[in-house]
């Protein structure tokens, strides 16, 4: 999951039961004029037509997850009727929600933290204050703010808990407020609350060019002299050096632990673990006395499209267990860190993000976007990061796919089957050389036949001439 889950608030009921087919035009009603006439419609302009109650008229689009399965069971849908707002919510109109490795994990069904389908996923956005609820002070129409929410942001709009709101800072975009409260708060919650991080210390950081993997690298440079270790495909490698990744590493082509040893054979003060499974042991093997392993996620069950039954079995059945006479002989210690599960502690949270917004506006960190997708494109989105084409923060827009996109969507479809007649051809054309082939061999095989055949015919007319 690498660990990048958020805080739990029920979503709105109202937004549960309203749901529509994707691109459902709201329907109005009106009321029939008066029977008696032209004349008298026109004495009594009262009797116009009644205009249908704001609330009821009131749609957004939102993305439902449907069932547990591929990229397809997240649709586009249009909801109907304005959330009602309770004592302290506020209502947020959305410009840009963060994509995060969670997410992937609950549309198969592997997280916990999000109700059953149809429900709306979506832990962190961005947007601007439209409305607010009784009894809250501190908010107000017009503030730009970014939301954490355990689940139900992927809309345009969202009715949250203004606790669970933080004022975006000047220059800082929606898309970047989008992209730091999950990613962030996970990676200094693990590094300095569990980790307590110091200077001239070493740190290993799994998936280095992912969300979580940037967040915590930028958090270990505003420490003095922190070694870190990441690893990344070979391609990331030269943008984590420039991020402040001290050794990066290739874990699809070289053993990791070996690396490590390498260049820290006492090994490694703190380990981050977002993997799960044999990865957890190895990060406890790497850890120095006093070193401190911190788990926060079961990536390696999530291999496909769809649940993978085997990776899922694989993962426990290598789940890491120790005995506490380890750990007090080994003098090592290990954490487990579940954002999700910190939904009842706002306080303790709000405490990170206003550090972190501190660090921000330093110009110390920044979150790195990698790309920005259309709500219509999250199919492709999730599918860019969970074949870990990303670097940096997966983001998803709210504003409307310009109809020329719309249009060229289909030319996608008409250049697969342009790429499968393609491959058809060049399947035929080797065919067709292959028999090519074949006839150029027979010819060669039949060559010595008939030079045999002459030299036969020569030998016999050869006889007749003796004779």
């Amino acid at each position: 999951m690498s660990g990048e889950d958020a805080p739990a608030q029920q979503q709105n009921a109202v937004d549960q039961k309203q749901e529509t087919k994707p691109n459902e035009e709201p329907k109005t009603e009106t009321e029939p004029a008066p029977a008696s006439g032209a004349a008298e419609a026109a004495a009594t302009p009262a009797a116009t037509t009644e205009k249908v109650p704001e609330e009821e008229a009131f749609t957004y689009r939102a993305l439902v997850l449907t069932g547990y399965g591929g990229y397809d069971k997240v649709k586009l849908q249009v909801k109907k009727g304005k959330p009602a707002l309770k004592a302290g919510e506020i209502m947020v109109r959305v410009k840009a929600c963060g994509l995060n490795f969670a997410d992937l994990m609950a549309r198969q069904g592997l997280y916990d933290r999000l109700p059953s389908p149809p429900v709306t996923p979506g832990m962190e956005c961005s947007g601007v204050v439209e409305a607010v609820g009784e009894e809250v002070t501190d908010r107000k129409v017009g503030d730009k703010v970014m939301v954490l929410n355990r689940f139900g942001l992927w809309q345009e709009v969202a009715v949250v808990p203004a606790a669970h709101t933080f004022l975006i800072p000047d220059g800082m975009s929606f898309e970047e407020a989008a992209a730091l409260p999950v990613n962030y708060i996970t990676a200094y919650m693990m590094l300095f609350d569990f980790g307590n991080l110091r200077p001239n210390q070493s740190v290993l950081v799994h998936a280095a060019a992912g969300g979580v993997g940037i967040a915590a690298t930028q958090l270990c440079n505003t420490v003095k002299d922190v070694t870190v270790f990441g690893t990344a495909s070979a391609s990331k490698h030269e943008t984590i050096s420039q991020g402040g990744v001290t050794h990066p590493i290739d874990y699809r082509t070289k053993d990791y632990v070996e690396e490590v040893r390498k260049i820290s054979p006492k090994g490694l003060d703190i380990v981050l673990d977002p993997l799960g499974g044999s990865d957890t042991h190895k990060a406890y093997n790497l850890l120095k006395p006093m070193g401190k392993l911190i788990t926060y996620g079961t990536a390696n069950m999530l291999a496909g499209q769809k649940k993978n039954l085997l990776a899922v079995a694989r993962n426990w059945y290598h789940q890491f267990s120790i005995h506490t006479l380890s750990l007090i002989q080994g003098n090592k210690s290990v954490c487990g860190f579940h954002l999700g599960y910190l939904d009842g502690e706002m306080e303790l949270l709000s405490q990170a993000m206003n550090t972190i917004l501190d660090l921000y506006n330093q110009g110390k960190i920044k979150p790195r976007i990698d790309s920005t997708w259309h709500l219509e494109q999250v199919g492709d989105a999730m599918r860019k990061m969970q074949e870990r084409n990303n670097i940096g923060k997966v983001v998803l827009t709210t504003e409307p796919m310009p109809e020329e996109e719309k249009k060229e969507e289909p030319k996608k479809e008409d250049k697969k089957e342009d790429k499968k007649k393609d491959d058809k051809k060049k399947d035929d054309k080797k065919k067709d050389d292959a028999k090519k082939e074949e006839k150029k061999d027979d010819k060669k095989k039949e060559e010595p036949k008939k030079e045999e055949k002459k030299e036969e015919e020569k030998k016999e007319e050869a006889k007749k001439e003796e004779k």
